[in-house]
């Protein structure tokens, strides 16, 4: 089956034999992941601001090619703590912490009020 073929076509050639492909039905996002997941608005708010400060705690460590332990020495937490970080255990990390490991490496979070 050639590639031009394929496209559109809701069969796949697979052991020799077509097999019919589900459709998926696809929903725009409301730009918030713990919405479309079925979270309270207000809760689904605080984890998208926990997930944004985690991605950028691992972000900065990788962009400084920092080790687990030189991480932990620069936030001030264990080394588990930095490993809980970096494979995204969110539910390890309070708001209040992930701002508290922000200023630790100087930098400021800063909350806008949206209509």
């Amino acid at each position: 089956m050639s590639a031009s073929a394929a496209i559109g076509d809701p069969l796949i050639l697979c052991a020799k034999r077509r097999i019919p492909i589900m459709k998926m039905k696809t929903t725009k996002s409301s730009g918030n992941v713990f919405i479309d997941l079925g979270f309270d608005p207000a809760e689904a708010t605080v984890l998208q601001m926990r997930a944004n400060l985690m991605s950028d705690r691992r972000l900065y460590i990788e962009k400084h090619k920092l080790t687990q332990s030189d991480a932990a020495k620069r936030l001030g937490i264990a080394q588990s703590r930095v490993s809980d970080l970096v494979r995204g255990k969110w539910d390890k990390f309070s708001l209040e912490m992930l701002i508290t490991l922000e200023a630790r490496i100087g930098r400021t979070v800063r909350v806008e009020f949206a209509a």
